[in-house]
């Protein structure tokens, strides 16, 4: 079984390379994004595996149908980027990585929210040009605070676990309560209810037609004035330029991305020495109270080994006619 990883980076290659050892996947690494124009290195491959910048839209999944693609294994679970109505209509196959580990992205969004708070993104470029003063660093105390968690699945639990351990009040907003947050004491509210009452607001929610945008101008002028919001989920959960308003005015206190809309052309590529052409993320950059990780949050060897275990699970199930981790539209 002959599979293709798309936007491969080194730390693919070594955690797919281990779990593969014992299956019988033949794997291709391949660091280009898929898009139309490199859906023709496909080409006699059964299996593509994805992740989630590479484009997945009816053209390039057509590409990929007729060069003898069946599955399409996606590194990831989300699937916004996978037009689904196509893979059915073409006869692909679309799995998925569930879970791998929560706690990975869980803990970046804390990390986020410590970083921001004691600012020590600007303490430590004091420090390493000998500034030792603390002017403008002051943070606040977290135990106490009101905390909104907007998404309570796996990684939205596990933030919240965390959250609570430093004693903080524990908001949520899901259409599907999760008895797990009952009963660390969270109250579910609307979102317009959470909105207001939080201190920081962290998302946790799948992209889709109904999340899209869910932070825009109206839902941050609800916000209390000085509140801090975090995204490790999908960058399309927010408006990216009702944000730099947002922050302008002073309503949005602190930012923690490290998800962008418009991401796809720029994360997971060294761009140091040419200049940044996206207008809305350089604005971003230049406030002193934000943060944008380039999608790392992920990023640990536990969920490195769990996505290539399932992936190439995946694909073993499907060959065998046994899929799993199936995605349904």
């Amino acid at each position: 079984m002959h599979a293709l990883l798309f936007s491969s980076q080194h730390y693919d290659q070594e955690s797919f390379s281990q779990a593969a050892s014992g299956t019988s996947v033949d794997l291709h690494f391949q660091p280009a994004r898929l898009t139309l124009d490199t859906a023709a290195l496909a080409e006699g491959y059964e299996v593509v595996c994805a992740f989630i910048n590479d484009e997945l839209d009816a053209q390039v999944l057509q590409r990929l149908a007729a060069g003898g693609t069946r599955l399409i294994a996606l590194r990831s679970a989300g699937y916004n980027h996978v037009d689904l109505a196509a893979a059915r209509r073409l006869g692909l196959t679309v799995v998925r990585v569930p879970a791998y580990s929560p706690h990975a992205v869980a803990e970046h969004a804390v990390a986020l929210i410590l970083a921001l708070n004691r600012r020590l993104h600007r303490a430590y470029n004091r420090t390493r040009e000998g500034d030792f003063t603390l002017h403008g660093l002051t943070g606040f105390d977290l135990h106490g605070k009101t905390v909104g968690v907007v998404g309570t699945g796996q990684i939205g639990s596990a933030f919240a676990r965390i959250m609570a351990g430093f004693g903080c009040q524990l908001l949520a907003y899901d259409p599907h309560p999760n008895p797990e947050l009952l009963a660390l004491g969270a109250r579910y509210l609307p979102l317009a209810e959470l909105l207001r009452e939080a201190r920081i607001i962290s998302l946790h929610c799948p992209l889709n037609e109904h999340t899209r945008h869910l932070i825009n101008a109206h839902s941050l002028a609800r916000l209390q004035p000085g509140a801090m919001l975090i995204n490790t989920g999908r960058g399309a959960l927010v408006d990216t330029p009702a944000l730099i308003d947002a922050l302008k005015s002073g309503q949005l206190g602190y930012l923690g991305l490290d998800v962008y809309e418009e991401e796809a052309q720029l994360f997971f590529e060294d761009r140091s020495d040419l200049p940044l052409q996206d207008d809305v993320l350089a604005r971003l950059l230049t406030f002193p109270n934000v943060i944008v990780t380039a999608h790392q949050a992920f990023l640990t060897r536990e969920a490195l080994d769990a996505i290539a275990a399932t992936t190439l699970d995946n694909i073993d199930r499907w060959a065998a006619g046994k899929p799993q981790n199936l995605v349904m539209g």
